[in-house]
């Protein structure tokens, strides 16, 4: 089922706030789609010693052609579930851009 972006996605100040689920040692990487109020990803890294939070940080970033640096885990370091953050400058036409990369992904 299907839950509306509002409930998974948050604009702030810096950027959006993304609600994500992740399942590590997956088959590959890759979207899921909208689950449960969150974004699901797969991974392939095992969630032993920050391993697949630096492997979903480095697939989110290229993913959405955003550095690494502009991808930061606010919290749930060390469970599934996850608030991700993806600073963004305040220009309503590059953020526009990235909210139809997200939708186009899904």
């Amino acid at each position: 089922m299907t839950v509306p972006r509002m409930d998974w996605v948050r604009e702030v100040e810096e950027g959006f706030v993304v609600s994500i689920v992740v399942q590590p040692r997956s088959a590959k990487n890759e979207v899921m789609g909208v689950h449960a109020g969150s974004l699901k990803i797969k991974l392939t890294a095992p969630p032993v010693d920050g391993t697949a939070n630096k492997a979903l940080v480095k697939f989110l970033a290229k993913r959405w052609h955003l550095p690494a640096s502009s991808v930061e885990i606010l919290s749930g370091h060390t469970g599934r579930r996850k608030r991700i953050l993806f600073r963004l400058p305040a220009d309503a036409k590059l953020r526009s851009e990235w909210k139809n990369r997200l939708d186009a992904l899904l």
